[in-house]
């Protein structure tokens, strides 16, 4: 797939686990590792504006398309 998700290297520059991610924006740990490993095959807008609300970013901070 060109989309590629950048989730995992914010949460690293921010020094947070998944866990808390998913904890804080209210999804389970488990919906939170399918949308890190880039096997979603939607975002809803709102998951997306609590992560960007919560990790004080931009979506395409976290979703770059590459061209294949």
């Amino acid at each position: 797939m060109a989309i590629i998700i950048n989730l995992d290297s914010i949460l690293t520059a921010q020094n947070l686990k998944g866990k808390e991610l998913a904890e804080a924006i209210g999804i389970t740990e488990a919906n939170l590792s399918i949308l890190r490993s880039g096997k979603a095959k939607a975002v809803r807008f709102s998951t997306l504006n609590a992560i960007c609300k919560t990790l004080k970013c931009q979506p395409g901070d976290i979703l770059k398309y590459t061209v294949d």
